[in-house]
């Protein structure tokens, strides 16, 4: 079962959405997710695009992807975040998701960009140890921390 890896199109946008929702299912926050195809296209396809994504694809189907955007680190410069790295469940273990990986880390090796982060949920594990496998670096004494839209504009209200 052969794929292929390329930079995903506006026409893409309703499989990465779909796989979002997966990726969201699997996680167990299945109402999470708020983005419409509509805002994918704005926000990934517009004369300032905010995110890059490629896509995994097979017999003309998207089986993964890897959505990915530029930051900056005060410490190291221009890095990039791997925002999500997912691949649909029935097409695992066909080296989609390292084929996915490995173009993100291209892209930034080649764009010569400093750094590469993303999180990962504690409890995969097999994603943890296929990570550190990479050489990539599990920092397990950092916490993320969020502030979702109704809490921001509470804090805004409130100062």
């Amino acid at each position: 079962m052969s794929f292929n890896i390329r930079l995903g199109k506006q026409k893409d946008m309703q499989s990465v959405l779909d796989l979002i929702t997966e990726l969201a299912v699997f996680e167990k926050e299945p109402d999470a997710v708020e983005i419409t195809v509509e805002d994918l296209i704005n926000d990934g396809f517009s004369a300032n695009p905010k995110f890059k994504v490629f896509v995994a694809e097979q017999e003309s189907k998207i089986i993964g992807i890897a959505l990915f955007y530029e930051r900056f680190s005060t410490w190291k410069g221009r890095t990039i975040h791997l925002e999500d790295l997912i691949v649909t469940k029935e097409k695992q273990k066909i080296g989609a998701g390292k084929a996915l990986y490995t173009a993100v880390l291209k892209y930034a090796y080649d764009n010569n960009y400093n750094r590469v982060a993303w999180e990962v949920i504690d409890w995969n594990t097999s994603a943890i140890e296929f990570y550190k496998s990479t050489g990539a670096t599990y920092l397990s004494d950092w916490s993320v921390v969020q502030m979702n839209k109704e809490n921001l504009a509470k804090f805004i209200e409130n100062n």
